[in-house]
């Protein structure tokens, strides 16, 4: 007998329960399968689920804010609350019941619009952190939608800092006045933002400048006042000049030299030929010729200019300004020194990864920025930029070059002293190593009846200190603190040494080479060479959240050829990746300002990346320069960026945008363009650019370009850049001058692949001249309790 089974009964539906009509069938059964409910999402919703295809519109209004910037704070804080006062959550008929088999009333279609599935992959990385994007696979979470996209700060400090209170001189005292720093409450942390955002020129805001670098050797102060002299103080003093250095001919130091690519007939070296270049206005400029070591006033060509054009003698990647302690400048007459490491050749190219064998001639060049007359300043005095000393060395020419970030040089009144030094500058060099020199100072090694016109050549001896590794090139590297380092290798590796007592140790009288140093890590992070690499200069924290304020840095970032963009914590011993392109890596740097790296991104696309929590791996576009960018350098006083790119442009942009509807522009400021004519060999330096327009969006732009192409638009429109330059006109590097205090933060050198160089003084300006919240004072809320008085803006 066959077995009888048990009828099957019908369950009860909760699709009927909730409305869902589209999912179940005419007998009021579920539907088996995949839910063909549409879901109803608000035009204003600013929803986690919202489809991709929107993504694009929803963020050209992402920087929408108050309309009007100068009056009082309802005038300029009227919607920067973190929830837009439009956002509606989703509606969906599970959160609204109707009445089962009356169908849905059509949405509207000025306000709605229909949800299709959208795919969120998740993934999670080492550290647990896991992201949910359908744009781009990262390992870093997605932030709330309704941030206001502006710059967190990663600490708060307490006390107040010094400001600017008249435009400084370049070779003069500044006048300052305490004020509150960026982070002394959220309140001053908006209106400084706010503030920045009105800075229409190329350079910073002289009365908005503020030191935001942080090192760990700074000394507390006795009041709440924080100065530039304890918090950049002398480090290294019982670090001394090497002996063994010698005074060197110009014949002798030839081979140190930059030369010509070809040699004389007998087989001897011949010095670099001029560089010939076009300077002046575009319709009346001047054919000149710039031999090695000459420089020349811009002032001949632009009455406003105090920019110097000097020449080398090859292309340089090693660039960079010494510290100078703000005790030691007056004696100094405020003159500054430049660090340039050429090239032998202006045809050189370095081979990543190989090693040449010492002894590898190069030489680093130290030039002065001083004033006319030694004790005379004027606002209009542009100084006298020369070369004042080559240093020779063994260890082949410099692929990076930085000085120790802290002041490391004698006191110019110690007189017992001789040879003083003027500080420790290190380098990765072409012989795989990472080296740090002892730069003597240039006055005290120039003999008696020398020429001041000509500079000093000197032999040093064997580096301070030389780290090399057996099995891979030592590329990059930055300073962490004084005595931190993190060196990036072709390898892929990042190392990170502590270099205190080994400072010590060599600078001993019986002191013993070489000197055994071991890492304190040693971390597998890239398939390929690091590139590009820089800490994140913030301190740890407590587990209370106090910052650790007399502890080392621990965050690194780093670019490689991989194309990878990894945010590395030493103490987790492996990194993760911020953003990965299809491109080489080639510069690096993070910004106090921005809290967070800024790198490139695909199609030469400039990006800052926020390492705070809240918007941690978020990404913002700053600008998109017309060819591949060489070099990107930010500062500790003020949020210019400086931008140097293949196509011969050297940019600078604010990296502070307001969040406003009206107000100023977004704009990108270039300081000069440098062509090159195949044909008659010859360079063209311009300036005098109206500044451009930053977009939002760069794809999008191209799009509407070539729509007003296409419908024959006689409207203006950026024009699109070729896509092929000469080696020659790159910027290959730039750098702000940190480290010699507010008046001269505004002083930009750059180099290019011509071999001509140049030092620029970029001040910024207010839009239409008018400071916002009627003062500085007033914006800082100086006299005020900023703590208890709360802005209308506490979104930042």
């Amino acid at each position: 007998m066959a077995r009888a089974l048990r009828p099957r009964k019908s369950q009860p539906s909760y699709a009927a329960a909730f409305a869902l009509d589209d999912d179940i069938d005419g007998d009021g059964q579920p539907v088996a399968g995949p839910s063909r409910k549409k879901t109803y999402d608000d035009e204003e919703s600013e929803s986690d689920f919202a489809p991709e295809k929107d993504v694009a519109a929803a963020d050209l209004n992402e920087d929408d804010g108050s309309a009007d910037a100068y009056g009082s704070d309802e005038v300029l804080d009227p919607d920067d609350d973190l929830t837009p006062r439009d956002s509606h959550p989703v509606v969906s008929a599970a959160t609204k019941p109707h009445p089962a088999g009356k169908p849905l009333a059509k949405a509207s279609a000025k306000t709605k619009k229909i949800v299709s599935d959208v795919s969120m992959p998740s993934l999670g990385s080492g550290s647990g952190i896991a992201r949910t994007s359908k744009r781009q696979i990262y390992v870093l979470p997605t932030p709330s939608v309704h941030h206001r996209h502006r710059a967190v700060p990663l600490y708060s400090r307490e006390g107040r800092v010094e400001r600017l209170t008249a435009k400084p001189v370049l070779f003069g005292p500044t006048v300052t006045a305490p004020t509150n720093n960026f982070t002394h409450s959220p309140a001053v942390t908006n209106r400084v933002n706010k503030g920045w955002g009105f800075n229409v020129g190329a350079g910073p805001l002289w009365d908005m400048v503020e030191d935001r670098g942080w090192y760990k050797e700074a000394v507390p102060s006795d009041g709440d006042l924080e100065i530039e002299a304890n918090r950049r103080p002398v480090t290294h003093s019982g670090v001394r000049v090497k002996p063994g250095w010698q005074v060197l001919s110009r014949d002798e130091a030839t081979p140190y030299l930059p030369t010509d690519a070809v040699t004389t007939e007998e087989g001897n070296l011949k010095p670099p030929p001029p560089v010939s270049c076009l300077f002046g206005p575009f319709d009346n400029q001047h054919r000149i010729e710039v031999d090695m070591f000459e420089t020349l006033k811009n002032s001949r060509f632009f009455p406003e200019s105090k920019s110097h054009i000097f020449n080398p003698g090859a292309p340089a990647w090693g660039l960079d300004w010494c510290p100078i302690h703000h005790g030691d400048r007056k004696a100094r007459f405020y003159s500054q020194y430049l660090a340039v490491a050429p090239f032998p050749t202006a045809s050189h190219s370095p081979d990543i990864g190989v090693k040449v064998e010492r002894p590898a001639l190069a030489c680093i060049q130290i030039w002065t920025l001083g004033p006319s007359k030694p004790g005379f300043s004027n606002e209009t005095d542009a100084g006298i930029f020369k070369c004042a000393m080559v240093l020779g060395i063994d260890s082949g020419p410099a692929h990076d070059l930085k000085w120790c970030p802290l002041p490391s040089h004698d006191s110019i009144n110690d007189k017992a002293r001789r040879p003083r030094k003027l500080g420790l500058l290190g380098g990765t060099f072409e012989d795989g190593s990472f080296s740090i020199y002892v730069v003597p100072e240039p006055s005290d090694v120039t003999p008696a009846g020398h020429d001041p016109a000509l500079p000093v050549f000197i032999k040093l001896p064997e580096p301070l200190i030389r780290i090399e590794l057996e099995e891979a090139v030592c590329w990059s590297f930055d300073w962490g603190n004084s005595e931190l380092v993190a060196i990036g290798t072709s390898h892929g590796t990042i190392v990170v040494y502590h270099l205190g007592q080994a400072f010590k140790e060599s600078s001993a009288p019986n002191a013993k080479f070489p000197i055994h140093i071991l890492p304190s890590h040693y971390l597998t992070i890239h398939q390929s060479a690091i590139r590009a690499l820089a800490w994140v200069r913030a301190p740890p924290s407590w587990p209370s959240g106090a910052p650790r304020v007399d502890a080392d840095p621990t965050v690194i970032v780093s670019g490689g050829y991989d194309g990878l963009e990894v945010l590395t914590d030493i103490r987790e011993g492996h990194g993760s990746i911020m953003n990965r392109t299809r491109d080489v890596i080639n510069t690096m740097t993070y910004s106090p300002f921005g809290a967070g790296p800024i790198t490139i991104d695909h199609e030469n696309i400039v990006k800052v990346y926020s390492v705070s929590p809240s918007m941690l791996g978020r990404g913002h576009i700053l600008m998109e320069p017309q060819g591949p960018i060489w070099s990107l350098n930010a500062s500790d006083y003020h949020p210019q960026l400086a931008v140097g790119s293949a196509d011969g442009a050297c940019s600078t942009t604010n990296t502070l945008r307001s969040t406003r509807r009206g107000g100023s522009p977004f704009f990108v400021h270039k300081i000069y363009q440098l062509d090159y004519s195949r044909k008659t060999k010859e360079f063209r330096m311009l300036e005098r650019f109206l500044p451009l327009e930053a977009q939002d969006r760069p794809t999008q732009a191209r799009t509407a370009r070539m729509e007003k192409v296409k419908s024959k638009d006689t409207t203006y429109v950026t024009p699109t850049s070729t896509g092929a330059w000469p080696r020659e006109v790159g910027v290959q590097r730039v750098v702000w001058n940190c480290g010699n205090g507010l008046g001269a933060s505004a002083l930009l050198a750059s180099s290019t692949g011509s071999a001509l160089c140049r030092v620029d003084l970029v001040w910024g300006r207010w839009l239409n001249d008018r400071v916002p919240y009627s003062s500085i004072s007033d914006l800082r809320m100086e006299g005020r309790d900023a703590a208890m008085d709360v802005d209308s803006d506490e979104s930042a």
